[in-house]
């Protein structure tokens, strides 16, 4: 089966012609439509949502922030936690009630859960009120979709298992003027037991380096400044596209443009990361030193179970080379507590593994079995109690070590970029992503400044312009 389709230019002009067809159908109607966009998951899907909002305008519709009174609702849905299924289908069915108080209100499902055979037929069976679903592979025909809904008043389900495609050129609505996310590759080879991503979101596919380069230069022009490269495995970058070109030579001339940003990336698989990218971050300056590496378990039994392939020693291999390279490097971390057949003792090895690379911060999370994954089929013995006590005490010990992180910075002067206002305060992360809040006035809101630390918290950082 073919891995990768190129969306040709007569197909996405297709759906631009559409677009103005919509528009068109609104003109008549004396009406300026109104469009809700809300995003569940990761920043692959915030993108999407992007290229979503990007298309419902060029069709004539102004963005809400609200779904009552909305004559268009896309919920961009995510399937890596139970618990973030139940969210949207309790939030589904409260839509019911929007949709009766505004006649004519269209609702769509897209994202990863509608990549799931039995998520779409639960919808299709279930919540009626709900007039198109698809799945990620069929984003670049939402307008033919929306079309097909506004005309016809029949439901639209677009789910079929698709090779994995590259669209270019679908129009973008960013939904901040200083911080962008910049997709370079879409699915994943990695099959790790427990997720359900691969599935859903297909096969590795790169875009051509040309493009991306383009895109980024593109966002530099218009005055962003913090650029984050996407991809379910940014490592693996360019290895479908025969060019001889990784992720390491990406980012390095990507980091040669002229302008004052930072580039950052997520998210790294360890067994894909190279001494090569280290030390292209270290050689750059507009390069940000954070390094987002999941490690997920210290225990090499369960890294096993997980098919994560590589070991915890292999791991600490990486974090001591990059840091050797990059002493000030801000690493960070994806851990998940409870996985069938974890022991306390395997558990503890994830203690000591964080408490030997002490962490600036650590994304937490209880295992949560997704149908269709092998992990799902493993026999978990161990009951929710204990993995609740387990998930409290790694999420206390890495508190621990954030908050003592913080306190070596207060008496320290750091770059950060001012990016908004809490109340008496601006608002601004370090290159390393740390949240820092500094009196000051709006005008220096998009601008890069020197902030001297004067005290901390668990999660943040409290200083005065220098």
């Amino acid at each position: 089966m073919e891995r990768t389709r190129v969306i040709s230019e007569a197909q996405l002009q297709a759906q631009k012609d559409i677009c103005r067809q919509i528009g068109a159908y609104w003109q008549e109607k004396g009406v300026t439509p109104l469009a809700f966009v809300d995003t569940y998951g990761c920043q692959q899907n915030e993108a999407d949502s992007e290229r979503i909002r990007g298309m419902l305008r060029d069709c004539g519709y102004e963005m809400t922030d609200t779904e009552e009174g909305a004559d268009v609702i896309v919920l961009n849905t995510c399937a890596i936690r139970e618990h973030a299924e139940q969210r949207v289908f309790g939030n589904v069915g409260a839509l019911v009630h929007t949709k009766r108080r505004h006649e004519g209100q269209k609702i769509f499902l897209c994202g990863c859960m509608m990549g799931q055979d039995h998520v779409a037929k639960k919808i299709k069976s279930s919540y009626t009120h709900v007039d198109g679903v698809f799945n990620p592979h069929q984003l670049w025909r939402f307008p033919e979709l929306l079309q097909s809904v506004l005309k016809t008043g029949k439901r639209v389900f677009a789910v079929e298992d698709e090779p994995g495609n590259i669209a270019e050129g679908i129009p973008v609505v960013r939904q901040n003027d200083l911080k962008a996310w910049v997709s370079i590759m879409y699915g994943c080879n990695n099959f790790c037991s427990y997720c359900i991503v691969p599935y859903v979101r297909g096969r590795e596919r790169s875009r051509q380096p040309e493009d991306i380069i383009r895109e980024v230069k593109e966002l530099i022009a218009q005055g962003y400044r913090d650029i984050t490269l996407l991809g379910q495995n940014v490592n693996s970058y360019g290895r479908d596209l025969g060019l001889g070109i990784d992720f390491a030579d990406l980012i390095g001339t990507l980091a040669e443009l002229e302008g004052d940003f930072w580039l950052r990336f997520m998210t790294s698989h360890p067994k894909d990361a190279t001494k090569k990218l280290f030390d292209t971050m270290a050689s750059h300056d507009k390069i940000a030193k954070q390094f987002h590496l999941p490690f997920q378990s210290g225990n090499d039994r369960v890294l096993k179970e997980m098919n994560r392939r590589y070991t915890s020693a292999q791991y600490l291999e990486l974090v001591d080379y990059g840091r050797a390279v990059m002493p000030g490097l801000i690493l960070t971390s994806d851990v998940i507590v409870g996985f069938p057949g974890e022991t306390e003792e395997e558990f503890e090895d994830t203690i000591k593994l964080i408490e030997r690379v002490r962490y600036d911060a650590l994304f937490t999370f209880i295992y949560s079995p997704r149908r269709g994954t092998p992990a799902a089929e493993m026999p978990d013995p161990t009951p929710k109690a204990d993995k609740n006590r387990r998930f409290d005490k790694l999420v206390a010990t890495q508190n621990r070590i954030s908050e003592e992180i913080h306190r070596d910075y207060i008496g320290k002067t750091v770059k950060v970029l001012v990016d908004g206002r809490e109340g008496e305060v601006l608002t601004s992360r370090t290159e390393g992503g740390r949240l820092v809040r500094f009196p000051g006035e709006d005008s220096l809101i998009g601008q890069f400044v020197e902030v001297t630390i004067t005290d901390c918290t668990t999660w943040s950082l409290v200083g005065t312009i220098k």
